[in-house]
């Protein structure tokens, strides 16, 4: 799947917007390849796949485009 960075906290998690979904999908920095978050900057086009957990849908193996 593809979207676009939309927040990202001091706490190491942030958000990513889909195209056509109302809320964004959470991600935590452990999902990050090939880039670290200090290099990620809100409106970055990202890559991921998205899996089910406990609290929710979530964004894993989350790669810069």
């Amino acid at each position: 799947m593809e979207g676009v960075i939309e927040t990202l906290t001091e706490k190491g998690f942030g958000f990513i917007k889909v195209e056509g979904e109302a809320k964004g999908l959470f991600f935590h920095s452990n999902e990050l390849k090939g880039v670290t978050y200090a290099e990620l900057k809100v409106g970055d086009k990202v890559t991921f796949e998205k899996a089910d957990s406990p609290k929710g849908p979530n964004a894993i193996n989350v790669s810069r485009v």
